[in-house]
């Protein structure tokens, strides 16, 4: 159990920075063994991450430093439970692409995954398989995963399947991934969070455009959502 944050804000307040804050702390519970962000900095991804849990987390009092060239915060966060130890902490990132997982992809040992996957990752976390796939859906329908992803082209994505929840909180200047409905409630946002679609890739750029594509699954979705009573509005 982790938890998955993203955020996307244009020109953000103070006040859009105490509630991105209060989002991570509000995570901690999830996952208090490791924090870490990645946001898009002057056309690059810088990632940040020390096994401590949220409320130690020093990068939290610079996010007012960390807004893009273009005046808009771009973001994706993670708040680690481990179940073994404290190596390979996530965001999982490279300078162009980064992404943060709630789930298990595999539990093949990681010297089998070059051959099983064509993959050679330079980590034993296999959430690292979410980063080298152009389609983690579509490529591993059995895994459970709830993920937000960076991309250096400024694009925010957001997905889950039937195994993970993750839910969408649209803002007047921009949206909030959580992992849970009730993280935006407890950090003072009042805008109700809608669950992300499952099987469904919603991808937000620069302008705040939402593209949705929905991936085909006979899957069940274990969350038990009720669609028709949700909308997602961006």
């Amino acid at each position: 159990m982790c938890s998955v944050i993203g955020a996307l804000i244009q020109n953000p307040t103070p006040k859009d920075f105490e509630t991105i804050r209060k989002v991570f702390l509000e995570s901690k519970i999830r996952g208090m063994h490791a924090t870490g962000m990645s946001i898009i900095y002057n056309g690059k991804v810088l990632t940040f991450k020390e096994p401590v849990p949220a409320d130690r987390f020093v990068h939290l009092d610079n996010l007012e430093e960390m807004v893009n060239d273009d005046g808009n915060l771009y973001l994706i966060g993670h708040c680690r439970y481990s179940t073994s130890d404290l190596l390979y902490n996530q965001p999982i990132a490279n300078d162009e692409h980064s992404i943060v997982h709630n789930g298990v992809i595999t539990q093949e040992l990681a010297e089998n995954w070059d051959k099983l996957f064509n993959y050679k990752c330079e980590t034993k976390n296999d959430s690292e398989l979410v980063l080298h796939s152009d389609s983690p859906l579509e490529e591993y329908p059995d895994a459970s995963m709830a993920v937000c992803e960076l991309t250096a082209d400024k694009k925010l994505l957001a997905y889950r399947n039937g195994k993970r929840p993750l839910y969408l909180t649209s803002l007047t200047n921009g949206v909030i991934i959580t992992s849970t409905a009730d993280i935006p409630k407890r950090a003072g946002i009042k805008m109700p969070a809608v669950e992300v679609p499952m099987n469904t890739y919603l991808t937000f750029d620069e302008r705040m455009t939402m593209n949705v594509e929905v991936v085909q699954t006979t899957k069940t979705d274990l969350q038990k959502v009720d669609y028709e009573t949700q909308t997602i509005s961006n």
